[in-house]
């Protein structure tokens, strides 16, 4: 019996109709062929003032090619861009090794891994995105799912010395309201890895269209969130052995630019963590020790 033939991308077809077009509507499909991301991200009037296009254009667009709208193009783009991995995780597994060792030969395995991807961090250009931060108006901090955690370290550890200048997106509130409020001069850190939120994704998108500082913490240069950041700060989250992407470099990241920007600071950033060591004494937040 004859397989079923796989289905045509959406960008192949527009690539392939695109001669057949009227001038105008070539235009606006190499615009499209060109920033498909933006066209499942944007909305058809932002993609039509950029592309210098009538937003009925997009329209006639999609129906020239056999679909009812625009809408329906956009969500086959959509489509087309999801990972075609959907097991993410599971997918990860291998068979159980045999052996009395195996649990500590995995563990040795996962350890060795996570020093070797940790060697390979770029400290040059955490130190860059430090100062990108220590210069920043306030510091938006985006991290969803998995990368919440990193996000929230982040954040505790910066606010230790710049209590009013710093805020985890959706910490109080529904995200949608902090991605309103960044704005030229602020910096924004997202970080992520594969599968990426569309959480992720739209925190970045919010930075660029504000004009803030982008600095994204991703495992892949190709990385959704990280796209056009000022700040691409890398680490290996699939080498290491185990089902779940590994976050230690994530982990590393987090804690070098709050270091970093704590040293930046100098006696002012020193003169607000003694104020909050000295608040958290008298607050009697840790045990005390004996002796």
């Amino acid at each position: 019996m004859a397989q079923p033939l796989p289905k045509t991308s959406p960008l192949t077809e527009l690539c392939s109709a695109l001669p057949s077009l009227p001038m105008r509507l070539q235009q606006v499909g190499r615009f499209v062929a060109a920033n498909d991301y933006d066209a499942t991200t944007r909305s058809m009037r932002d993609l039509a003032a950029e592309a210098g296009a009538d937003p009925a254009s997009f329209t006639r667009l999609a129906k020239a090619l056999g679909y009812s709208g625009w809408d329906e193009l956009r969500a086959a783009l959509t489509e087309a861009r999801r990972p075609a991995q959907p097991s993410p995780f599971s997918a990860r597994t291998r068979e159980r090794r045999r052996g009395p060792h195996s649990d500590v030969s995995l563990i040795t395995g996962k350890l060795d891994a996570e020093a070797a991807g940790l060697s390979r961090i770029s400290a040059g250009s955490v130190a860059n995105a430090a100062k990108a931060l220590h210069a920043a108006r306030r510091i938006w901090i985006a991290g969803f799912r998995s990368c919440r955690s990193v996000a929230e370290l982040l954040n505790y550890q910066l606010r230790l010395f710049r209590a009013d200048e710093v805020q985890l997106v959706g910490g109080s509130g529904p995200e949608d309201l902090d991605l309103g409020a960044f704005r030229a001069g602020d910096a924004v850190v997202v970080i992520g890895f594969a599968p990426y939120s569309t959480a992720s994704v739209l925190s970045a998108r919010a930075a660029h269209e504000s004009r803030a500082t982008l600095i994204a913490i991703a495992d892949t240069i190709a990385a959704p969130m990280a796209e056009g950041a000022d700040h691409v700060l890398l680490y290996e989250a699939a080498s290491s052995p185990g089902f779940f992407p590994s976050l230690t470099g994530a982990v590393a990241i987090a804690q070098s630019l709050a270091a970093v920007t704590f040293v930046l600071g100098g006696a002012g950033a020193k003169r607000r963590l003694e104020e909050t060591e000295g608040r958290l004494a008298a607050m009697s937040q840790y045990v005390a020790e004996k002796g």
